[in-house]
């Protein structure tokens, strides 16, 4: 867990979707007013957010994959030199490093994680985008019902 005082990265992914009109950003799945209020948050704002989309990406990785070894998970993703954030899930960990290589495992096990039966057939890559997608719709559902009332969007 992040000390109170230390700053909250940006979740922005530099994929922004917001600037052309939708409504929940397709590449950090932020919110519109979230995107543009970022920088005036405090960080404790900045808190919220970063535990809302860290919960929401960790329940869609847990439809597909299981962490079976946190501590070779995080050797491997020091070893590939891969950004992630330590407070977050280990699911989550698992995500940063299938947006780094999904194409490259070969042995997930040999990185800590399992697929779940049910998807062994699936490319990384397929689980990879598959996710992104539940992700944003999560994320997509939460805003119309908490901030459009319930109302469904054209998006």
């Amino acid at each position: 867990m992040p000390s109170l005082d230390q700053p909250v990265k940006t979740p922005c992914i530099g994929v922004c979707s917001t600037g052309i009109g939708d409504l929940v950003c397709r590449g950090c799945k932020r919110f519109v007013h979230e995107v543009v209020d970022w920088n005036g948050y405090r960080t404790e704002q900045k808190r919220i957010v970063d535990r809302r989309l860290s919960r929401f990406l960790a329940q869609c990785m847990g439809n597909y994959f299981e962490v079976v070894d946190e501590n070779l998970l995080r050797q491997q993703l020091a070893l590939q030199l891969i950004r992630y954030d330590e407070s977050h899930e280990p699911l989550c960990w698992v995500f940063a490093l299938l947006k780094a290589g999904a194409g490259q495992i070969k042995n997930t096990q040999a990185f800590g994680f399992e697929v779940q039966s049910d998807y062994y057939a699936m490319p990384l890559k397929a689980l990879r985008d598959t996710v992104d997608d539940e992700y944003f719709q999560l994320s997509k559902a939460h805003y119309e019902r908490y901030f459009l009332g319930g109302m469904s969007s054209e998006q």
